[in-house]
């Protein structure tokens, strides 16, 4: 008789909304162990840039940071896994284990109907680069649109429109969990003592640019353990003369956030 056997890809969810998968954990895993991004990424095959993207995805996502760098010396700096991390992981091994016997019974008895179910639940994945868990704090109705206030940190907050049915159908209202997403070619820059303060206005560090032909990549840290991933023409960032370790502003419209829940 040949065994059944699946293989189940655990997604985590934090507080229902998608965190972090097996290969994120891995590399957590990794930089707790070594001290260091780079070690890390070469450990689990990441290339260094993925593994920065990675690491601070997770940091979006989480109440308080997973992980933080320290400055170092000629060596350069370090990174360490915050008691969150290690709580993260943690929690991912032990619903691992749990979704294992469970796959197990399912190779034994069947699905019954329920794939597209099982699927969604194990895990999705998003094209927006930035990804937040954010809770619902205020929502103000118009007679077409609704105003969304999100809490991201602390004193931090998205802003987002959306239609009535939209606000219905998500079942928005304070102290509900959601995702907020925004693309990185809709956010703006500008120079921190020129920009305009409203909603959806942040003020960084930027932490990394990559160039290409015609636009540019900046990951800029908002502080909290947040980075936002902007992408914008190469002259705009040239014209600002923005460098790693230099501030710039992020703003965004609210009609460009879309909200998702689960």
């Amino acid at each position: 008789m040949t065994e059944n056997k699946i293989d189940a890809l655990l997604a985590l969810h934090g507080g229902g909304r998608f965190l972090v998968g097996r290969d994120r954990i891995k590399l957590l895993e990794k930089v707790a162990e070594f001290g260091s991004i780079a070690k890390a990424a070469k450990a689990t095959g990441f290339s260094y840039k993925t593994a920065w993207d990675s690491v601070n995805a997770v940091n979006n996502l989480l109440p308080t940071p997973a992980f933080h760098t320290r400055p170092g010396g000629r060596s350069g700096g370090g990174a360490e896994v915050t008691p969150e991390g290690l709580r993260l992981i943690a929690t991912f091994h032990r619903l691992e284990e749990k979704l294992s016997r469970i796959s197990n019974l399912i190779a034994e008895e069947g699905l019954e109907g329920q794939e597209e179910a099982l699927l969604w639940t194990v895990g999705a994945r998003v094209s927006a680069r930035n990804v937040f868990q954010t809770e619902v704090t205020a929502v103000r109705r118009w007679p077409v649109d609704v105003e969304v206030t999100l809490s991201v940190a602390l004193d931090q907050q998205i802003h987002a429109i959306v239609t009535n049915e939209a606000t219905d159908d998500l079942q928005l209202a304070p102290g509900r969990r959601a995702l907020a997403l925004v693309k990185s070619s809709f956010i703006r820059l500008a120079p921190v003592e020129r920009a305009e303060v409203g909603r959806n206005h942040f003020v960084g560090e930027v932490k990394a640019r990559t160039d290409a032909e015609r636009n540019s990549e900046i990951h800029l840290d908002i502080g909290h353990g947040k980075t936002l991933y902007v992408v914008t023409p190469r002259e705009t960032v040239e014209a600002l003369r923005l460098e790693p370790g230099g501030r710039a502003a992020a703003e965004f419209d609210a009609n460009h956030v879309i909200l998702a829940v689960s």
